[in-house]
């Protein structure tokens, strides 16, 4: 009988850490990847020794576009298929979209869209063999205009806009989706990214670790959404309130003092 696993995409640092330390707690062998083979390591020393179940490190940038295959062969490789996929990795950068590095730019789209899709539909086959669960990790930011981040802001709402489309077609063959949708954390996003600290709202702020045992009770509890913190929940159901000419202009003056 093949060995079932999850897979933890961005598992080096973050929410990603926190998200393989919580499936690990609950007995799930996982399979992690990101670009840093030393991060990857450690955590998998680490979940060894308090879990006794040895994660597969696949060290791989999402970037690539051979990304999806070479996670696929080293999965193969190891005789196992997945019946958890968790689409952690992501980044941003700060500024106007116009002004930043194209490629970088475009990199945004590479990992945060195009890689959590393709992941997605390539193992889609497996998670309904196993009845499985798909987690993708969006943000707060996926329900606004985000000038000043705008590649990003984009990024997010495709990935809710994807997740909930699957949801409704993988849910009939018994696959559990759910969309995390995070607002700041902070993790080492802000620093890759250029945010300025000290400017997030503190009633929006959850600690990594919370958001990770929130995902996973909503992912194993079928949930479609999970918006981790009070202030959070709140602001999708807010935004219905107020024109989109008024967001827009409130999100733009929020990002400028985050510089």
């Amino acid at each position: 009988m093949t060995e079932r696993v999850t897979l933890i995409t961005g598992a080096s640092a973050g929410i990603g850490t926190e998200l393989a330390r919580v499936f690990a707690a609950n007995g799930h062998r996982l399979a992690l990847t990101a670009r840093r083979a030393d991060r990857l390591e450690a955590l998998a020393n680490e979940l060894t020794s308090t879990c006794g179940k040895k994660p597969i490190v696949i060290a791989c940038d999402l970037q690539q576009s051979d990304a999806g295959e070479r996670i696929a062969a080293a999965l193969a490789a190891e005789e196992v298929e997945l019946d958890n996929l968790v689409n952690n990795a992501g980044f941003g950068v700060f500024g106007d979209a116009i002004e930043r590095d194209r490629d970088e730019q475009v990199g945004i789209v590479d990992v945060n869209v195009r890689a959590l899709t393709d992941l997605s539909l390539r193992f889609a086959d497996q998670l309904i063999r196993n009845k499985g669960g798909l987690l993708n990790v969006g943000s707060v930011a996926g329900f606004l205009p985000g000038p000043g981040m705008a590649v990003y802001y984009a990024s997010k709402a495709y990935v809710i806009s994807l997740t909930e489309a699957l949801r409704a077609e993988l849910a009939p063959r018994g696959v559990r989706v759910t969309v995390l949708c995070p607002g700041p954390v902070q993790t080492e996003f802000q620093g890759r990214a250029g945010v300025g600290a000290g400017h997030d709202t503190a009633i929006l702020n959850v600690p990594a670790a919370d958001v990770a045992r929130q995902a996973y009770r909503g992912l194993m509890a079928n949930k479609r959404a999970v918006l981790p913190g009070l202030g959070i929940k709140i602001v999708p159901f807010a935004l219905r309130f107020f024109p989109r000419g008024f967001i827009l202009s409130a999100t733009s003056r929020f990002q400028r003092q985050r510089n």
